[in-house]
C-alpha cells in the first residue's frame, strides 16, 4: 500500500502540484478519516435500500452513475466537501465548479471493467487542462478489487482515436477503448483506501479490471472544472460553482437537491441528461444511452 501524500494545512505543496502536472495524476491523498468515509458509504447504501424498489422514472443505478449530485443530497455534499476542494485548488486554482458527481460501484466477484480510455474523448470540452477528476474511495480500491490503472505522462497526448465496443461488461457509456497498445508494464495501479482520493487529468489514459474480492468496490467520482472552460460540441452544458467566482457564465447552473429524488430535481436531471447525452453519444455507431 503506497504511503499517503502529506499535505500542508490540507493543501498541496508546489512540489506536489508540479508532480501532478508532470505525471497527470496524484495519489493517495488523505481528505477525511476512514470513519467519515464509512459514514458516507452507509448513507449511500441506506439510500440504495430505501429507493431500490421505488417508482423512479429511470433505474436507480442510472441516477447513481450519472450526475448523482442533481438528485442526491449526499452526492452534492461530497462534491462540495471543503477538504477535497482544498486539494483541487492546487490543480485548477481558486475558482472551482462541480461538473459531475458519480458513484462507480463494482459488486463482489463481478466481471465489470473500465477499458483504457481518456475521459475528455466524448465530453465536448476539448483538450483542456482545466478539468480534474477526484476519485474518493468509500471502500478499499486495490488491484484485487479492480482499482484504476494510470499510464504515467499519457495526459501529454492529444485526444487519441477510440473504438466503441458497447461491451456488456464495460461500465463506460460506449464501451470506448483507446486504440493504442498499452504495455502492462506502463500501468500504475492506483491503490487507495477509504478517506483517500486520487486526482487525474482528463487526458490521462486509464482503466480498471474486475472486482475479485468479497466486498463492493465503491467510489464517489467528482469532476471539477475551471469556469474558464466551455462546451465545444453541444448546445449547452451544466455545472455548479463550488468555490470562488464564475466570471465567464459558460455553464447553466442548478440548485442543490433538498431531498432525494424530488420532482424538481428529477426534472432538472432529465434536462441535463438529454443535453449531455446528445454530446457524448454524437457519432456513435449505434444509438445508446448514457451508462445504460
Amino acid at each position: 500500500m503506497p504511503p499517503p501524500i502529506p499535505l500542508e494545512n490540507g493543501r498541496l505543496t508546489e512540489a506536489q502540484s508540479a508532480r501532478y502536472r508532470r505525471d497527470g495524476y496524484l495519489f493517495p491523498i488523505p481528505v477525511m478519516s476512514a470513519e467519515e468515509a464509512a459514514g458516507l458509504r452507509d448513507g449511500l447504501e441506506t439510500l440504495e435500500r430505501d429507493w431500490l424498489d421505488s417508482d423512479l422514472p429511470l433505474p436507480l443505478s442510472t441516477y447513481k452513475r450519472v450526475n448523482a449530485h442533481c438528485v442526491m443530497p449526499l452526492a452534492w455534499q461530497i462534491g462540495h466537501h471543503p477538504a477535497i476542494l482544498d486539494v483541487v485548488e492546487g490543480v485548477i486554482g481558486p475558482d472551482i465548479m462541480v461538473y459531475s458527481v458519480e458513484f462507480f460501484i463494482k459488486e463482489p466477484h463481478t466481471r465489470h471493467i473500465v477499458s483504457m480510455h481518456q475521459d475528455l474523448t466524448y465530453w465536448g470540452l476539448g483538450e483542456i487542462d482545466g478539468l480534474v477528476t477526484a476519485w474518493l474511495a468509500l471502500s478499499p480500491s486495490t488491484p484485487a478489487s479492480g482499482c484504476m490503472d494510470f499510464v504515467r505522462g499519457s495526459h501529454k497526448n492529444p485526444i487519441l482515436p477510440h473504438e466503441d465496443t458497447f461491451s456488456e461488461d464495460n461500465l463506460l457509456s460506449r464501451g470506448q477503448e483507446v486504440r493504442v497498445d498499452v504495455d502492462p508494464d506502463d500501468k500504475v495501479p492506483v491503490e487507495i483506501h477509504p478517506g483517500q482520493i486520487s486526482l487525474h487529468h482528463g487526458l490521462m489514459i486509464h482503466g480498471s479490471g474486475p472486482n475479485t474480492t468479497d466486498d463492493r468496490r465503491i467510489a464517489a467520482v467528482i469532476r471539477y472544472c475551471s469556469p474558464a472552460i466551455s462546451q465545444q460540441v453541444g448546445d449547452r452544458d451544466f455545472a455548479v460553482l463550488a468555490r470562488g467566482q464564475d466570471r465567464f457564465g459558460h455553464f447553466d447552473r442548478f440548485d442543490a437537491p433538498q431531498a432525494p429524488f424530488t420532482p424538481q430535481a428529477l426534472a432538472t436531471y432529465d434536462q441535463i441528461r438529454r443535453a449531455q447525452a446528445a454530446t457524448m453519444m454524437k457519432g456513435a455507431d449505434r444509438k445508446g444511452d448514457l451508462y445504460a
